[in-house]
């Protein structure tokens, strides 16, 4: 089975690909210190609860946007389960698809692999659209080049300037409204509303611009924990898989024989 582990900066995903199927999937908040040893300690006892043996892993691969991680997830592979991993972008498991911007070292792993797996799972025109610590809008041609973006603010990093900044405003959960109203009753709507519809707009309004830019048409594709959740309210998403970075890594292994 592959493992495949996703570095990003909030948390770190594993999964478990039996084939092209998930059979588990984990996570852990990234710490750049964490060790070797500790993400050993930690993933062994999840393995053995699916009943499962160090032994049943025959590749690895992972995707990084924390560089500092780099060095023990290697160390996690090598020394507990004797596998040299592949990383993401570089040796046998390179990009392999045109990044058509001005600085193409800058893409970040979790972006290309969003790339990679949108356009073999979808095709054609796209905007990837990734909720991560920051969401992030990818345009993607029919023949799977990158060119461009944009970076904003994750929903969660604006509440978090917005509650940390004021001295009396509450921390609220981010959550869908309830109905279509916009003018709220009492603080914690507001700032629900705030976030969320502000958010809403936010994302609608980009996509139309990126849409009239690109001047074909695009399929949108979503990703991250919070996509299922604005799709509650908006029907700018074509297409919804929370797995899709995960999913580009388990590609790219394949490609370099990897399984």
């Amino acid at each position: 089975m592959l493992l495949a582990i996703d570095v990003g900066n909030t948390n770190v995903v594993f999964a478990l690909f039996e084939g092209k199927d998930i059979r588990a999937r984990w996570r852990i908040a990234t710490d750049g210190r964490r060790t070797g040893d500790e993400y050993a300690t930690w993933l062994l006892q999840l393995l053995s609860i699916e009943g499962l043996e160090r032994k049943h892993i025959t590749g690895i691969i992972f995707g990084s946007v924390v560089p500092r991680a780099d060095h023990n997830i290697t160390v996690l592979a090598t020394k507990y389960f004797g596998i040299e991993p592949l990383i993401a972008g570089q040796g046998d498991a390179a990009w392999n698809f045109e990044i058509d911007v001005e600085q193409p070292h800058t893409l970040g792993a979790d972006r290309a692999l969003n790339c990679i797996a949108a356009h073999e799972q979808v095709g054609g025109d796209m905007i990837v659209v990734d909720f991560g610590t920051a969401t992030k809008f990818e345009a993607v041609d029919y023949n799977g080049a990158y060119k461009g973006g944009i970076i904003a603010p994750g929903i969660n990093l604006s509440l978090d300037a917005l509650v940390g900044k004021t001295a009396k405003l509450p921390r609220i959960a981010i959550e869908a409204p309830q109905g279509t109203n916009v003018i709220g009753r009492n603080t914690e709507d507001q700032m629900l509303i705030g976030v969320f519809w502000g958010y809403v707009a936010m994302m609608e309004g980009l996509i139309e611009r990126m849409k009239a830019q690109i001047g074909r048409p695009v399929t949108v594709v979503a990703t991250g924990g919070l996509a299922i959740l604005f799709d509650q309210k908006t029907d700018i998403f074509d297409h919804i898989d929370a797995d899709l970075t995960i999913r580009g890594l388990q590609i790219l292994a394949e490609r370099a024989g990897v399984s």
